[in-house]
């Protein structure tokens, strides 16, 4: 029994002793002889019969009610784990036990409902999408991972202000107070300017309703579109870029014919000059197309790629002398160091692409009198070539963008050397399918260096 359990049933007994002794009290006075004896027995069966009645109906009745009473002012509480006296008397056992499955039956929801929200709390933190919660009076109350990711500072700096007090994109603002306006689904897109490069951002706000369609507050979901953005400027500089060098070299075949069907081809000298320039043209644009041709294949992943065991040293047997030649008709030094028994796994045809770009580029674009360095050397667990030239270098603000299509440092120059603007690009596409790295280290008029590193299998 509980301490005011056990305070109620001694009050009664206290209240049953004493309406007893008044009662004897004024009976056995008028009365004498052997009545005493029986009006006093009479009297102790009666106190005795009583207790057990108010025992009896105390544990009974009583104190399963005041149990129950007890459990229900807790579960009110909130504190489902208390449960009430178990009786199996009558309506009050009855109330005992529905208590109880009452409290089981909460303490469940109870349960289900933290791991259902620690569920929906996992997959929001985990959407690749920044989600935000604003309730109806305007304050934050829920931000996930990725929209911290997105827009700085901790969930604490959100939750609980007013949404225009801790963000200050005005479209934002704007998604927030249409979706509230009118009540439907909003969509808006806005730029957010970091300290290195900007990010796109789309937003798709929506109004929650409760079950009797209350208002009671906005969603804002948030997909970074900066990549999207960056591919569509890329497709779009694609398309601008390969109208431009198809253009130049047709105009140029188109010109030069129209110049020679017009009577130039009478001219000996000058036929053979501008036939020359056609074929150049042509040639240019038979390269052009064939690199493109051979991007397109490396950027949808239909390269196969043929691995061999490469001995390096032997395999650049086969490359140098192209490369030493067209170093000795610019006056530049070749200076090549190549660790002897270099091996690594790799396809020969495209790694011989790879060195091609990679010399070719250092040899055009470094005046004469300079030099070009080619190092090989094997490392513990992978091969390392180096590309250094003396040459005009690439600026600091552009070397993030060499590996793109068609990007020029210097768009007149490349021309005139004959690239198509895609060789950097492959060289890339190349490495990156052999599971290497290439980076490059330049400073403007002090020369460049291609770094490149292979692993060995």
């Amino acid at each position: 029994m509980t301490s005011s359990n056990s305070r109620l049933f001694f009050t009664y007994i206290v209240i049953v002793i004493a309406v007893m002794i008044s009662m004897g009290l004024i009976i056995i006075p008028l009365i004498s002889g052997n009545e005493k004896i029986i009006a006093s027995f009479a009297l102790i069966s009666g106190l005795i019969v009583f207790l057990v009645l108010i025992y009896n109906i105390f544990e009974k009745y009583m104190k399963p009610v005041r149990s129950a009473a007890l459990v229900a002012d807790e579960l009110v509480k909130g504190n489902y784990k208390a449960r009430t006296y178990v009786n199996y008397y009558g309506d009050a056992g009855k109330l005992s036990h529905s208590i109880n499955v009452l409290a089981r039956s909460l303490q469940e929801m109870v349960i289900q409902e933290k791991i259902q929200a620690s569920q929906l709390r996992t997959v929001i933190d985990n959407m690749e999408s920044g989600v935000m919660f604003i309730n109806d009076k305007g304050y934050v109350h829920l931000v996930n991972r990725k929209f911290l990711n997105m827009f700085g500072k901790q969930s604490n700096d959100y939750i609980g202000y007013l949404y225009y007090d801790v963000i200050d994109q005005v479209k934002i603002h704007n998604a927030v107070q249409e979706a509230f306006l009118y009540e439907e689904k909003v969509k808006n897109s806005f730029v957010f300017s970091m300290e290195i490069e900007k990010k796109y951002f789309e937003i798709v706000g929506a109004p929650i309703f409760n079950e009797k369609h209350d208002l009671k507050g906005v969603v804002l979901v948030f997909h970074d579109i900066t990549e999207h953005k960056r591919i569509e400027q890329m497709r779009k500089d694609f398309v601008a870029n390969v109208s431009h060098e198809l253009k130049t070299p047709i105009t140029s075949i188109r010109g030069f014919a129209e110049t020679l069907l017009d009577g130039a081809m009478e001219n000996e000298d000058l036929r053979n000059e501008f036939l020359t320039i056609i074929l150049k043209e042509s040639e240019r644009l038979q390269a052009l197309v064939y690199d493109l041709l051979e991007l397109s294949k490396l950027e949808k992943d239909e390269m196969t790629l043929k691995y061999e065991h490469i001995s390096l040293p032997q395999f650049l047997q086969d490359i140098l002398p192209i490369v030493e030649q067209q170093a000795n008709n610019k006056s530049i030094q070749f200076i090549t160091s190549i660790d002897s028994d270099t091996e690594m796994e790799g396809d020969p045809d495209r790694l011989k692409q790879v060195f091609l770009n990679l010399l070719n580029n250092a040899i055009n674009y470094t005046p004469q009198n300079g030099e070009v360095h080619l190092i090989v050397k094997e490392e513990q667990e992978v091969v390392r070539v180096i590309v250094t030239d003396t040459g005009i270098g690439i600026p600091e603000d552009m070397q993030k963008r060499i590996f793109e299509r068609f990007f020029r440092v210097d768009r007149a120059r490349s021309r005139n050397t004959g690239g198509t603007g895609l060789g950097l690009a492959i060289v890339k596409h190349i490495v990156e399918a052999h599971h290497g790295t290439i980076k490059v280290i330049s400073k403007l008029n002090h020369g460049s260096t291609f770094e490149i590193t292979f692993p060995k299998k």
